[in-house]
Protein backbone atom coordinates (compact mmCIF):
# COMPACT_ATOMS: atom_id res chain seq x y z
CA UNK A 1 0.00 0.00 0.00
CA UNK A 2 1.40 3.20 -0.89
CA UNK A 3 2.21 5.90 1.57
CA UNK A 4 -0.75 8.56 0.14
CA UNK A 5 -3.57 5.73 0.39
CA UNK A 6 -2.04 4.81 4.31
CA UNK A 7 -2.71 8.54 4.47
CA UNK A 8 -6.20 8.84 2.87
CA UNK A 9 -7.21 5.53 5.06
CA UNK A 10 -5.74 6.26 8.65
CA UNK A 11 -6.64 10.26 8.46
CA UNK A 12 -10.36 9.38 7.33
CA UNK A 13 -10.51 7.52 11.01
CA UNK A 14 -11.13 10.47 12.72
CA UNK A 15 -12.73 10.50 16.22
CA UNK A 16 -9.88 9.40 18.51
CA UNK A 17 -6.62 10.72 19.78
CA UNK A 18 -3.76 8.76 19.33
CA UNK A 19 -1.82 9.16 22.50
CA UNK A 20 2.17 10.23 22.86
CA UNK A 21 2.75 7.58 25.81
CA UNK A 22 0.88 4.50 26.66
CA UNK A 23 1.71 4.80 30.67
CA UNK A 24 -2.23 4.33 31.72
CA UNK A 25 -2.41 1.55 29.49
CA UNK A 26 0.73 -0.05 30.61
CA UNK A 27 -0.25 0.16 34.52
CA UNK A 28 -3.98 -0.87 33.84
CA UNK A 29 -2.53 -4.22 32.03
CA UNK A 30 -0.66 -4.82 35.52
CA UNK A 31 -3.34 -3.05 37.92
CA UNK A 32 -3.33 -6.38 40.03
CA UNK A 33 0.31 -6.94 40.47
CA UNK A 34 1.03 -2.54 41.36
CA UNK A 35 -2.06 -3.20 44.00
CA UNK A 36 -0.15 -5.94 45.74
CA UNK A 37 2.76 -4.05 45.77
CA UNK A 38 1.37 -0.80 47.25
CA UNK A 39 -0.20 -3.23 49.88
CA UNK A 40 3.19 -4.71 50.99
CA UNK A 41 4.07 -1.73 51.57
CA UNK A 42 1.75 -0.35 53.39
CA UNK A 43 1.53 -3.27 55.82
CA UNK A 44 5.21 -3.30 56.44
CA UNK A 45 5.23 0.50 57.13
CA UNK A 46 8.94 1.15 55.77
CA UNK A 47 8.35 4.15 53.35
CA UNK A 48 11.72 5.37 52.76
CA UNK A 49 14.63 2.73 51.85
CA UNK A 50 14.82 -0.49 53.76
CA UNK A 51 14.10 -3.87 52.28
CA UNK A 52 12.03 -2.85 48.90
CA UNK A 53 14.98 -0.25 47.84
CA UNK A 54 17.78 -2.96 48.70
CA UNK A 55 15.33 -5.72 46.35
CA UNK A 56 15.05 -3.42 43.45
CA UNK A 57 18.54 -2.30 43.62
CA UNK A 58 19.80 -6.09 43.47
CA UNK A 59 17.62 -6.51 40.41
CA UNK A 60 18.12 -3.44 38.60
CA UNK A 61 22.29 -4.00 38.76
CA UNK A 62 21.54 -7.50 37.88
CA UNK A 63 19.77 -6.24 34.39
CA UNK A 64 22.31 -4.01 34.13
CA UNK A 65 25.76 -6.14 34.62
CA UNK A 66 27.00 -4.37 37.63
CA UNK A 67 27.72 -5.22 40.74
CA UNK A 68 25.88 -2.19 42.66
CA UNK A 69 22.71 -0.16 42.04
CA UNK A 70 22.18 2.77 44.64
CA UNK A 71 18.55 3.94 44.52
CA UNK A 72 17.90 7.74 44.49
CA UNK A 73 15.27 9.96 44.53
CA UNK A 74 15.20 10.89 40.88
CA UNK A 75 17.54 10.99 37.39
CA UNK A 76 18.46 14.03 38.14
CA UNK A 77 19.72 13.36 41.56
CA UNK A 78 21.13 10.48 40.14
CA UNK A 79 23.72 12.57 38.05
CA UNK A 80 24.51 15.21 40.55
CA UNK A 81 25.29 12.24 43.17
CA UNK A 82 27.74 10.11 40.37
CA UNK A 83 29.17 13.60 39.47
CA UNK A 84 29.91 14.43 43.23
CA UNK A 85 30.67 11.02 43.97
CA UNK A 86 33.60 10.38 41.49
CA UNK A 87 35.17 13.56 42.28
CA UNK A 88 33.91 16.58 40.54
CA UNK A 89 33.70 19.94 42.16
CA UNK A 90 34.70 24.01 41.64
CA UNK A 91 36.79 24.16 38.90
CA UNK A 92 36.46 20.96 37.01
CA UNK A 93 34.84 20.94 33.62
CA UNK A 94 32.74 18.36 32.58
CA UNK A 95 32.07 17.77 28.63
CA UNK A 96 28.33 17.29 27.80
CA UNK A 97 26.27 16.89 24.12
CA UNK A 98 24.75 20.53 23.44
CA UNK A 99 21.78 18.46 22.15
CA UNK A 100 20.06 16.63 25.46
CA UNK A 101 17.88 17.27 28.78
CA UNK A 102 19.23 20.40 30.69
CA UNK A 103 19.41 18.15 33.82
CA UNK A 104 22.61 16.79 32.38
CA UNK A 105 24.08 20.22 32.36
CA UNK A 106 22.64 21.22 35.68
CA UNK A 107 23.79 18.70 37.40
CA UNK A 108 27.37 19.26 36.75
CA UNK A 109 26.47 22.89 37.89
CA UNK A 110 25.27 21.28 40.83
CA UNK A 111 28.42 19.65 41.43
CA UNK A 112 30.51 22.70 41.33
CA UNK A 113 31.63 21.95 37.88
CA UNK A 114 31.11 23.85 34.52
CA UNK A 115 29.59 22.14 31.79
CA UNK A 116 31.61 22.26 28.29
CA UNK A 117 29.33 21.76 25.30
CA UNK A 118 30.19 19.82 22.25
CA UNK A 119 28.62 19.06 19.48
CA UNK A 120 26.82 15.68 18.28
CA UNK A 121 26.16 13.26 15.83
CA UNK A 122 24.31 14.60 12.72
CA UNK A 123 22.51 10.94 12.05
CA UNK A 124 22.55 10.11 15.70
CA UNK A 125 21.88 13.04 17.70
CA UNK A 126 24.50 11.46 20.06
CA UNK A 127 28.11 12.89 21.55
CA UNK A 128 30.02 12.92 18.57
CA UNK A 129 33.63 11.34 20.02
CA UNK A 130 35.47 13.68 17.61
CA UNK A 131 33.80 17.12 19.23
CA UNK A 132 34.64 15.45 22.49
CA UNK A 133 38.13 15.20 22.28
CA UNK A 134 38.39 18.89 20.28
CA UNK A 135 36.42 19.86 23.40
CA UNK A 136 39.37 18.42 25.68
CA UNK A 137 41.21 21.11 27.76
CA UNK A 138 43.63 21.28 30.85
CA UNK A 139 40.68 21.85 33.92
CA UNK A 140 38.78 18.96 32.32
CA UNK A 141 37.82 16.27 34.51
CA UNK A 142 34.79 13.87 33.20
CA UNK A 143 32.86 13.06 29.93
CA UNK A 144 29.19 12.60 30.25
CA UNK A 145 27.98 11.11 27.39
CA UNK A 146 24.20 10.90 26.88
CA UNK A 147 22.53 7.68 25.87
CA UNK A 148 19.91 9.70 23.98
CA UNK A 149 16.45 8.47 22.69
CA UNK A 150 17.24 4.57 24.01
CA UNK A 151 20.48 4.20 22.20
CA UNK A 152 23.96 4.23 23.40
CA UNK A 153 26.80 6.13 22.68
CA UNK A 154 29.74 5.15 20.99
CA UNK A 155 31.58 4.17 23.92
CA UNK A 156 34.94 2.50 22.59
CA UNK A 157 36.93 5.90 21.11
CA UNK A 158 35.31 7.82 24.46
CA UNK A 159 36.47 5.00 26.84
CA UNK A 160 40.10 6.16 24.89
CA UNK A 161 39.87 9.05 25.26
CA UNK A 162 39.21 9.15 28.92
CA UNK A 163 42.03 6.76 29.42
CA UNK A 164 44.56 9.05 27.05
CA UNK A 165 43.38 12.04 29.27
CA UNK A 166 43.02 10.18 32.64
CA UNK A 167 39.05 11.20 32.78
CA UNK A 168 36.31 10.13 34.47
CA UNK A 169 33.81 8.77 32.24
CA UNK A 170 30.46 8.92 33.35
CA UNK A 171 26.95 7.76 31.33
CA UNK A 172 23.88 9.67 31.75
CA UNK A 173 21.51 6.85 31.16
CA UNK A 174 17.88 8.19 31.45
CA UNK A 175 16.92 6.66 28.31
CA UNK A 176 18.58 3.67 27.89
CA UNK A 177 16.83 0.79 29.98
CA UNK A 178 17.85 -2.27 28.30
CA UNK A 179 20.04 -0.78 25.53
CA UNK A 180 23.19 -2.85 24.92
CA UNK A 181 26.02 -2.06 22.65
CA UNK A 182 27.62 -5.13 21.46
CA UNK A 183 25.12 -7.58 23.97
CA UNK A 184 26.33 -4.98 26.73
CA UNK A 185 23.70 -3.18 28.72
CA UNK A 186 23.95 0.42 29.44
CA UNK A 187 25.17 0.89 32.84
CA UNK A 188 28.48 -0.53 33.07
CA UNK A 189 30.87 1.17 30.76
CA UNK A 190 32.05 3.99 32.14
CA UNK A 191 32.92 4.58 36.42
CA UNK A 192 29.43 4.95 36.98
CA UNK A 193 25.83 5.05 35.05
CA UNK A 194 23.15 7.57 36.37
CA UNK A 195 19.01 6.23 35.52
CA UNK A 196 15.60 8.26 35.86
CA UNK A 197 12.88 6.30 36.13
CA UNK A 198 10.10 9.60 35.53
CA UNK A 199 6.93 8.07 34.43
CA UNK A 200 6.92 8.07 31.23
CA UNK A 201 10.61 6.00 30.71
CA UNK A 202 11.11 2.83 29.42
CA UNK A 203 11.30 2.03 33.00
CA UNK A 204 9.21 4.44 35.04
CA UNK A 205 8.29 4.80 38.60
CA UNK A 206 4.79 6.38 39.28
CA UNK A 207 6.49 9.63 40.75
CA UNK A 208 10.17 10.44 40.52
CA UNK A 209 13.08 8.36 41.10
CA UNK A 210 16.69 7.19 40.10
CA UNK A 211 19.60 5.10 40.60
CA UNK A 212 22.97 5.33 40.03
CA UNK A 213 24.82 1.53 38.92
CA UNK A 214 28.17 1.29 39.13
CA UNK A 215 31.22 -1.69 39.39
CA UNK A 216 32.90 0.37 41.84
CA UNK A 217 32.54 -0.19 45.57
CA UNK A 218 33.51 2.30 47.01
CA UNK A 219 32.32 4.97 44.49
CA UNK A 220 28.55 2.95 45.33
CA UNK A 221 28.95 3.47 49.13
CA UNK A 222 30.18 7.31 48.84
CA UNK A 223 26.67 7.48 46.70
CA UNK A 224 24.91 5.91 49.58
CA UNK A 225 26.28 8.36 52.26
CA UNK A 226 25.63 11.29 49.54
CA UNK A 227 21.90 10.00 49.33
CA UNK A 228 21.54 10.04 52.67
CA UNK A 229 22.51 12.98 54.79
CA UNK A 230 26.24 11.87 54.54
CA UNK A 231 25.24 9.03 56.96
CA UNK A 232 27.18 5.46 57.23
CA UNK A 233 25.00 4.66 60.21
CA UNK A 234 21.95 5.69 62.34
CA UNK A 235 23.30 9.08 63.68
CA UNK A 236 26.79 8.84 62.51
CA UNK A 237 27.25 11.33 59.46
CA UNK A 238 30.38 11.13 58.68
CA UNK A 239 30.97 13.41 55.13
CA UNK A 240 28.38 15.71 53.56
CA UNK A 241 25.44 14.70 52.59
CA UNK A 242 21.83 15.39 50.99
CA UNK A 243 18.49 14.00 51.25
CA UNK A 244 18.13 12.55 47.84
CA UNK A 245 16.75 8.95 49.12
CA UNK A 246 14.48 6.37 46.94
CA UNK A 247 10.84 5.72 48.55
CA UNK A 248 10.06 1.81 49.16
CA UNK A 249 6.69 2.33 47.35
CA UNK A 250 8.44 3.64 43.96
CA UNK A 251 11.40 0.83 44.50
CA UNK A 252 8.24 -2.14 45.09
CA UNK A 253 6.66 -0.75 41.75
CA UNK A 254 9.68 -0.69 39.63
CA UNK A 255 10.59 -4.14 41.13
CA UNK A 256 6.73 -4.74 39.39
CA UNK A 257 7.27 -3.34 36.34
CA UNK A 258 10.89 -4.43 35.21
CA UNK A 259 9.50 -8.01 34.89
CA UNK A 260 7.71 -6.23 31.57
CA UNK A 261 10.91 -4.20 30.30
CA UNK A 262 12.37 -6.93 27.81
CA UNK A 263 9.08 -7.45 26.27
CA UNK A 264 7.90 -3.54 26.42
CA UNK A 265 11.41 -2.42 24.78
CA UNK A 266 10.57 -5.36 21.55
CA UNK A 267 7.18 -4.18 21.04
CA UNK A 268 8.98 -0.30 21.12
CA UNK A 269 10.78 -1.72 18.49
CA UNK A 270 8.61 -3.29 16.35
CA UNK A 271 6.60 0.13 16.40
CA UNK A 272 9.68 1.64 15.17
CA UNK A 273 10.31 -0.75 12.26
CA UNK A 274 6.68 0.21 11.51
CA UNK A 275 7.02 3.88 11.41
CA UNK A 276 10.42 3.15 9.54
CA UNK A 277 9.04 1.72 6.66
CA UNK A 278 6.17 4.21 6.28
CA UNK A 279 8.26 7.25 6.31
CA UNK A 280 10.95 5.72 4.50
CA UNK A 281 12.63 8.39 2.46
CA UNK A 282 9.80 10.86 3.40
CA UNK A 283 11.91 12.16 6.84
CA UNK A 284 15.51 12.14 8.45
CA UNK A 285 14.77 9.29 10.94
CA UNK A 286 17.36 8.67 13.96
CA UNK A 287 20.57 5.79 12.34
CA UNK A 288 20.78 3.04 14.93
CA UNK A 289 24.84 1.13 14.77
CA UNK A 290 24.70 -1.65 13.83
CA UNK A 291 26.13 -2.39 17.58
CA UNK A 292 23.87 -0.77 19.14
CA UNK A 293 19.94 -1.09 18.98
CA UNK A 294 17.70 1.80 20.25
CA UNK A 295 14.90 0.89 22.50
CA UNK A 296 13.40 4.06 21.26
CA UNK A 297 12.56 5.80 24.44
CA UNK A 298 10.85 8.49 22.09
CA UNK A 299 10.87 7.69 18.26
CA UNK A 300 12.28 11.06 16.68
CA UNK A 301 11.95 12.43 13.61
CA UNK A 302 13.37 15.47 11.64
CA UNK A 303 11.72 17.32 9.91
CA UNK A 304 11.71 20.83 7.74
CA UNK A 305 9.22 23.43 9.46
CA UNK A 306 8.80 21.60 12.58
CA UNK A 307 6.56 23.55 14.40
CA UNK A 308 4.27 24.06 11.32
CA UNK A 309 4.13 20.32 10.78
CA UNK A 310 3.78 19.48 14.85
CA UNK A 311 0.53 21.78 14.55
CA UNK A 312 -0.32 20.12 11.39
CA UNK A 313 -0.21 16.36 13.73
CA UNK A 314 -2.22 18.37 16.38
CA UNK A 315 -5.36 19.31 14.26
CA UNK A 316 -5.31 15.33 13.31
CA UNK A 317 -5.18 14.28 16.44
CA UNK A 318 -1.70 12.98 17.02
CA UNK A 319 0.10 13.84 20.03
CA UNK A 320 3.65 14.78 19.43
CA UNK A 321 6.26 16.94 21.45
CA UNK A 322 9.39 18.25 20.55
CA UNK A 323 12.97 17.40 22.55
CA UNK A 324 14.98 19.22 23.14
CA UNK A 325 14.94 23.28 21.63
CA UNK A 326 16.72 25.09 22.50
CA UNK A 327 19.81 23.68 22.05
CA UNK A 328 21.89 23.79 25.72
CA UNK A 329 23.87 26.37 24.62
CA UNK A 330 21.03 28.91 23.81
CA UNK A 331 19.28 28.15 27.21
CA UNK A 332 18.83 31.26 29.29
CA UNK A 333 19.54 29.24 32.85
CA UNK A 334 23.04 28.37 31.25
CA UNK A 335 23.93 31.61 30.02
CA UNK A 336 27.98 32.41 31.73
CA UNK A 337 27.65 28.84 33.53
CA UNK A 338 28.88 27.16 30.80
CA UNK A 339 30.84 27.05 27.34
CA UNK A 340 31.51 25.47 24.45
CA UNK A 341 34.73 25.23 21.89
CA UNK A 342 32.89 24.86 18.83
CA UNK A 343 29.38 26.40 16.82
CA UNK A 344 27.45 23.26 17.46
CA UNK A 345 26.03 23.22 14.20
CA UNK A 346 24.48 19.39 14.71
CA UNK A 347 23.23 20.02 17.84
CA UNK A 348 21.65 23.60 16.71
CA UNK A 349 19.94 21.84 13.91
CA UNK A 350 18.94 18.72 15.96
CA UNK A 351 17.12 21.79 18.04
CA UNK A 352 15.36 23.43 15.44
CA UNK A 353 14.20 19.92 13.54
CA UNK A 354 13.42 17.35 16.11
CA UNK A 355 9.84 15.85 16.00
CA UNK A 356 8.63 12.77 18.34
CA UNK A 357 5.67 10.56 17.32
CA UNK A 358 3.88 8.65 19.96
CA UNK A 359 5.86 5.66 20.85
CA UNK A 360 5.19 3.18 23.77
CA UNK A 361 5.01 -0.45 23.95
CA UNK A 362 0.79 -0.71 24.28
CA UNK A 363 0.33 1.41 20.99
CA UNK A 364 -1.54 -0.53 18.20
CA UNK A 365 -0.44 -0.86 14.95
CA UNK A 366 -3.38 1.56 13.61
CA UNK A 367 -2.30 4.40 15.88
CA UNK A 368 1.06 4.33 14.11
CA UNK A 369 -0.36 4.32 10.93
CA UNK A 370 -2.43 6.84 11.88
CA UNK A 371 0.67 8.75 13.10
CA UNK A 372 2.74 7.74 10.33
CA UNK A 373 0.01 8.87 7.64
CA UNK A 374 -0.64 12.29 9.63
CA UNK A 375 2.81 13.59 9.43
CA UNK A 376 3.36 12.83 5.66
CA UNK A 377 0.01 14.90 5.43
CA UNK A 378 1.42 17.73 7.48
CA UNK A 379 4.53 17.50 5.63
CA UNK A 380 2.76 17.67 2.15
CA UNK A 381 0.42 20.36 3.32
CA UNK A 382 4.04 23.01 4.71
CA UNK A 383 5.69 21.47 1.52
CA UNK A 384 8.36 20.04 3.99
CA UNK A 385 7.60 17.08 1.89
CA UNK A 386 10.05 17.94 -1.09
CA UNK A 387 13.28 16.77 1.16
CA UNK A 388 14.11 13.45 0.96
CA UNK A 389 17.20 11.74 2.61
CA UNK A 390 20.00 10.32 -0.07
CA UNK A 391 22.27 9.08 1.97
CA UNK A 392 22.22 10.96 5.10
CA UNK A 393 22.18 13.65 3.63
CA UNK A 394 19.25 16.20 3.12
CA UNK A 395 18.34 17.21 -0.60
CA UNK A 396 15.40 18.32 -3.41
CA UNK A 397 13.39 15.80 -4.46
CA UNK A 398 13.00 16.24 -8.23
CA UNK A 399 10.00 18.13 -9.19
CA UNK A 400 7.37 16.46 -11.73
Amino acid sequence: MSANVTAEISLSAGGSTVPFVTIDREHAAIRDDLRAAFNRVLRRGTFVLGDEVERFESAWASACGTAHCVGVASGTAALTALLRAAGIGPGDEVIVPAHTYIATALSVLDAGGTPVLCDVDDRTGLMDPAAANAAVGPRTAAILPVHLYGQLCEMRPLTRLAERHGLALLEDAAQAHGATHQGRPAGGFGAGAAFSFYPSKNLGALGDAGAVCTNDGALAERIRRLRNLGQRRKGEHVTFGVNERLDALQAALLHVKLRHLEAHNAARRDHAERYRRLLAGRARLLEEGPASPCVYHVFPVRVERRDRVAAGLARSGIQAAVHYTPALHRQAALRGRAFATSDLVNATAWAAEELSLPMGPLLRADEVDRSAAALLAALGAVGADRYVVEGGKRGSAVDG
